[in-house]
């Protein structure tokens, strides 16, 4: 399976969500600076990446773990590789895709040092904002992280997309997990 931790920007709670799945950083202490600095990517993505997904690795489950920052696009940017997804020779028979959104999770911290840091530039300004706004927004974190875990344990063995809100992309695309429908979806 694929699971895609999804936000507007990619560079913070997307990076935290992935690092908590992956076991990078510890459910049970909320990460020093230092520690969030640590993560490759974190406060490092720029719009420029925006709709790229990013692989972050591979958990205990064998699922593969990936950021995306969606910028404005929200529901298109899913939309778009969920028809990708399906489009894929053989896709029907190992298509299982899930995004996460992350916003949920955002503070009002995160939100002003990450416009800063990010779109700014202001990175000295920025950084420390968005630092101590992931780190109180670190509980949330985990709660989404245990979420996702628990919604993938339980995913059925057939093939499915699932965007952030639920929302069954395959049926909203008009594709079918085995390719293209004879009829186009309702609007």
């Amino acid at each position: 399976m694929q699971i895609i931790y999804t936000d507007y920007g990619g560079a913070h709670s997307t990076q935290v969500a992935a690092a908590l799945h992956l076991g990078i950083l510890s459910r049970d202490k909320t990460p020093s600076a230092e520690e969030l600095m640590a993560l490759p990517l974190f406060d490092r993505i720029t719009k420029e990446h925006h709709g790229c997904l990013i692989y972050m690795g591979r958990d205990e489950g064998n699922n593969d773990i990936y950021i995306l920052g969606r910028g404005k696009g929200e529901k298109i940017v899913e939309r778009a590789i969920a028809c990708g997804a399906a489009l894929t020779p053989g896709a029907g028979q190992i298509m299982k895709i899930r995004f996460f959104c992350t916003l949920s999770c955002v503070n009002l911290w995160m939100r002003i040092g990450g416009y800063l840091s990010r779109s700014l530039g202001w990175v000295s300004l920025g950084r420390p904002l968005v630092i101590f706004g992931t780190r109180r927004a670190f509980p949330q974190l985990v709660e989404l992280v245990d979420e996702a875990r628990r919604r993938v344990a339980a995913a059925p063995d057939t093939p499915f997309l699932l965007g952030s809100d639920n929302e069954d992309l395959l049926a909203k695309t008009g594709i079918t997990a085995t390719g293209l429908s004879e009829r186009l979806p309702a609007p």
